[in-house]
């Protein structure tokens, strides 16, 4: 099944004009009690959906655009352009070694990962961030919360075909900036601006290189589910309380947005693992400042409580502030 976003979900529903918006709430909560909570708030949207008759994904399109990309799907086609390039990275699997390369494609929908593996950086050499890239024959992955676009065995990567333009990109006026009181566990994205009052220690572990899924140690060795022994890399992740005055939510950055935040690289990061009494003066630094976060509003289930997944961090800039709130007024 497709990952649609609970948010667009409801979204469609009301736009087909079979329920009002505290109809479908309604019919979510007796969905839920039905199956006897057993299901997910989203889950149950889906069933509604389908029983309304309410498509979620158009089947006959050939070529989506960027916001009709759902984790799950098989041979996707899109065009989209490069926003952000980053390095070229290898690693060792079991006795051999691959490379893995990844940017961001964006058009007026929306952004997303794009990644390419071994032969396939190959085609990226020549590209640079303006270039438009059409992708053939992709598929689509989960990964902390978000997609990640594949391009398949059979798939194929055209660089600034003929015909094919992308004439803005929808980044950050896709993230509405919202309270914190005001968030709710609906999935959508949304902009946040806070002070940072609570700082945690960063936490470790080891994911598989190929499919960044954390591994199991299986006599001595580091075992992936999915591609065996392997020579994992280490990955990282950071929580932290924000509060904007009207409350506070905890907010969890990944590797690479902590890697932002702290405006480190990855070899300092290293070091705080090695020593973790060094980390106390990052969190003293950090108690006090404003960043805007965009990301995403999700409810920890274990916890029972709502966190914020952070895609984009951002320093603060004062000016931008007063601007916003001279165009408010």
């Amino acid at each position: 099944m497709y990952k649609v976003p609970l948010a667009e979900i409801k979204q469609k529903i009301i736009a087909s004009g079979r329920l009002s918006v505290a109809e479908l709430e309604e019919k979510i909560r007796a969905k839920i009690n039905e199956l006897s909570g057993l299901i997910s708030e989203e889950g149950a949207a889906h069933i509604i959906a389908n029983e309304l008759g309410v498509v979620l994904i158009s089947p006959e399109k050939t070529k989506l655009k960027i916001k009709e990309i759902y984790a799950g799907m098989r041979n996707v086609t899109t065009a989209g352009k490069v926003v952000r390039k980053f390095d070229v990275r290898e690693f060792a699997k079991g006795d051999s070694t691959g490379k893995v390369c990844s940017l961001v494609l964006g058009d007026e929908t929306g952004t997303i990962r794009a990644v390419f593996w071994n032969d396939q950086v190959e085609l990226l050499r020549n590209v640079k961030e303006g270039d438009v890239l059409l992708v053939k024959e992709g598929y689509v992955k989960e990964n902390n919360t978000d997609r990640e676009l594949h391009l398949g065995n059979k798939g194929e990567l055209v660089i600034n075909p003929e015909g094919e333009t992308v004439l803005s990109v929808r980044e950050g006026a896709s993230y509405d900036r919202k309270k914190i009181v005001d968030l709710r566990d609906d999935g959508s994205a949304a902009e946040i601006m806070g002070t940072i009052v609570q700082v945690f220690d960063p936490r470790f572990f080891a994911v598989c290189p190929s499919c960044n899924k954390r591994v199991m140690e299986s006599d001595g060795k580091a075992v992936c589910t999915e591609h065996g022994s392997i020579q994992p890399q280490l990955n990282y992740v950071m929580n932290l309380i924000v509060d904007d005055g009207t409350g506070n939510i905890r907010s969890v950055f990944w590797k690479n947005q902590i890697l932002h935040l702290l405006n480190k690289t990855e070899e300092n990061i290293l070091l705080y693992k090695q020593n973790p009494a060094m980390f106390e003066d990052v969190k003293t630094e950090l108690l006090g400042e404003q960043f805007k976060l965009l990301g995403n509003v999700k409810r920890n289930e274990m916890f029972d409580r709502l966190e914020f997944n952070v895609r984009i961090v951002m320093k603060a800039s004062p000016e931008e502030e007063i601007a916003r709130l001279e165009n408010v007024s």
